[in-house]
């Protein structure tokens, strides 16, 4: 009796762990945020792709009625057009990072400066008639010192000290998008995973080969929007956010001139100096998203020396020197 019990239980309890569903990577995309995103992880068994990407999608959905400026009804719309809400938690958050980094860099990044994206052509609304008395006249309510937040009985609420301040978070909303949905995937069990929102990237373990996550930077030239299409580099990261900005994208040209997106909240003027891209790697893409456009305000140059000052970034600056296309790269970044 005691010799067919035994393997009788022993293969019982190999053929149930056996029937238990394995870790394995989905993979699926969708549109948020005005662009496309993707997303690959690595999750327990038990756990559907059905339910994550509905998840997924829902959180999506609410970041967009919270930060989006194109999104009339959002949050952050009706605050634009000076109305006086409760905040919610990602607002919150979004707005509070800002700031921080506002400060860091010296003003290079700053979401108040709204008014000068609509004045140029690449914010919310049509392009106005841009004239130094114009620019003049909206620098004089930049900055994020121009605003706070106030804690009342009903939550938190922003505070202006002048009610023309607007707020615009493209340089930060999508890295933040794809920092908020990684803590979603890590909530449902993701082990590794690559979260990919309008290019902006938060990867984390490894990739289905078992390698690190490979991402392609595309060569900046004007008008490239084939993505992947014509590569500068292959970039292998892990653990991360990486992000990059440039002006090969979004401009226009008008009598000759070329404007581009990126917006020196000093000068109040689109950027004229000869950085094309810059990609940085951060330990999270919110921070990646906003030093990547706080390179682009600055320029090679002083980008170079913020990198040797700064040994947690790693990055890829792509610029133009006397019409050749050149590259600078930090020691620690792996490239092909």
């Amino acid at each position: 009796m005691y010799r067919t019990v035994v393997p009788l239980l022993i293969c019982a309890l190999l053929l149930s762990g056996g029937c238990a569903p394995k870790a394995r990577y989905l993979r699926f995309e969708g549109f948020a945020q005005g662009s496309t995103y993707h997303v690959t992880c690595r999750v327990p068994g038990r756990v559907t792709e059905q339910a994550v990407r509905a998840k997924v999608d829902s959180l999506l959905l609410e970041i967009d009625g919270s930060l989006s400026g194109y999104n009339k009804g959002s949050l952050l719309s009706r605050l634009n057009a000076g109305e006086d809400l409760p905040l919610n938690d990602l607002f919150v958050e979004c707005f509070s990072r800002s700031a921080d980094i506002c400060r860091e860099t010296g003003g290079a990044f700053d979401p108040s400066a709204a008014p000068l994206f609509d004045l140029w052509g690449f914010g919310f609304s049509n392009k106005g008639e841009v004239t130094q008395q114009a620019i003049d006249s909206i620098l004089a309510f930049v900055g994020m010192s121009h605003l706070s937040l106030e804690e009342r009985p009903d939550g938190w609420h922003l505070v202006k000290d002048d009610p023309r301040i607007q707020l615009n978070f493209n340089a930060i909303a999508q890295g933040y998008s794809c920092d908020v949905v990684a803590v979603l995937l890590e909530g449902l069990g993701a082990t590794d995973y690559l979260v990919d929102i309008g290019r902006e990237i938060i990867c984390k373990g490894k990739n289905p080969a078992g390698n690190d996550w490979r991402i392609g930077l595309d060569r900046p030239t004007d008008g490239n929007f084939d993505e992947g299409k014509d590569l500068e580099a292959i970039i292998e990261v892990s653990d991360c956010g990486i992000v990059t900005s440039g002006n090969y994208r979004k401009f226009y040209i008008e009598d000759g001139q070329k404007y581009a997106h990126t917006i020196d909240p000093a000068t109040g003027r689109p950027v004229t100096h000869n950085l094309l891209s810059a990609t940085i790697v951060a330990a999270d893409a919110t921070t990646a998203d906003a030093y990547a456009t706080w390179m682009m305000v600055v320029g090679p140059q002083r980008a170079r020396e913020i990198l040797a000052a700064r040994p947690d970034l790693e990055a890829l600056l792509v610029y133009d020197e006397a019409g050749q296309m050149k590259t600078f790269q930090t020691e620690h970044l792996k490239t092909r």
